[in-house]
């Protein structure tokens, strides 16, 4: 028996509505999550796996005095404060450079300056909060400038020397009592017939640059 067209168009119609639905089911798929749940890891493993792996870092032991002491050992006295009272006229409360570690005639020292609360200065500056005052730390670069240049030709041990001038001056960090301030001068000039002299010079507190200077001038009292 033929169909008629009618029939014809709806089965037509038909086939085209489950393939449309074939379609949109295929689709559907891809949105469903997977059967296999995600991994994820709460905070609190998060926190745990950070414990653990800080836990696995170990802290350095304990050091006694005496290790302590010894990380100074290779560090030997070229002056003592005895040496220093022979040539610089300075005398406490300004006499402000402990030792001599390292010395070139003429050229350059390394000086110690161990910072203490005894020291005058600090009982104003600041009552609630001491700081060696700038320009104290300069005037102990002076002074270990000084300790090189009486020893040169031209002058002599006991001379009084004076400020002449400084520039290019930087202080990058307090200088606090329990300090110890380890300073480093190099003499740029040395006018032997008038008795000038010109430094550079730097201080350091644990190993960080606290005072810089570009150039301090002096001149030997006549």
């Amino acid at each position: 028996m033929k169909q008629s067209q009618t029939q014809i168009q709806r089965n037509q119609s038909n086939k085209m509505k489950l393939a449309l639905l074939a379609t949109l089911a295929t689709a559907a798929t891809a949105f469903v999550a997977p059967s296999a749940p995600l991994t994820t890891r709460s905070p609190t493993q998060i926190f745990a796996e950070d414990e653990a792996e800080a836990a696995e870092v170990e802290e350095p032991a304990p050091r006694s005095a005496a290790e302590i002491s010894a990380l100074t050992s290779s560090v030997k006295t070229i002056f003592s404060l005895e040496d220093i009272n022979g040539i610089l006229p300075h005398r406490y409360p300004f006499l402000l450079v402990d030792k001599v570690v390292e010395y070139e005639q003429g050229k350059r020292a390394v000086g110690i300056k161990g910072v203490t609360l005894n020291e005058p200065h600090f009982t104003g500056h600041f009552p609630n909060r001491p700081i060696m005052p700038g320009v104290l730390q300069v005037e102990a670069l002076a002074q270990l400038a000084g300790i090189v240049c009486l020893q040169m030709e031209g002058a002599e041990p006991g001379a009084v020397f004076f400020f002449a001038g400084v520039d290019g001056v930087k202080w990058k960090k307090p200088v606090v009592p329990g300090d110890t301030l380890v300073m480093e001068v190099e003499i740029k000039k040395w006018n032997k017939r008038f008795g000038i002299a010109s430094a550079t010079g730097r201080a350091y507190v644990d190993g960080e640059l606290a005072v810089e200077l570009d150039e301090m001038k002096f001149a030997l009292a006549k």
